[in-house]
């Protein structure tokens, strides 16, 4: 079981951006879209912005729907 700390919003876009995830889009809301390539398909996620402490729940969600691996996961945050 793979355990995430707790960041910021700032702390999970640079770990999306090193990872290989583009901004996407981001619109009037709270939210930017982010997305990633992988095996030629495109998979997109929201992420919150501005908050100061994310629960680690949801940074692991946004990962996994960006397809990242435990491997991955874990290469970033070193």
């Amino acid at each position: 079981m793979l355990k995430l700390p707790s960041m910021s919003s700032r702390q999970l876009t640079n770990l999306l951006e090193r990872g290989g995830a583009v901004l996407a889009r981001q619109g009037k809301t709270d939210h930017a879209i982010y997305s990633r390539v992988v095996e030629g398909r495109r998979f997109s996620a929201p992420v919150q912005m501005g908050k100061k402490t994310l629960d680690p729940v949801y940074c692991k969600r946004v990962l996994r729907q960006l397809k990242f691996s435990d491997g991955e996961i874990q290469q970033l945050l070193k």
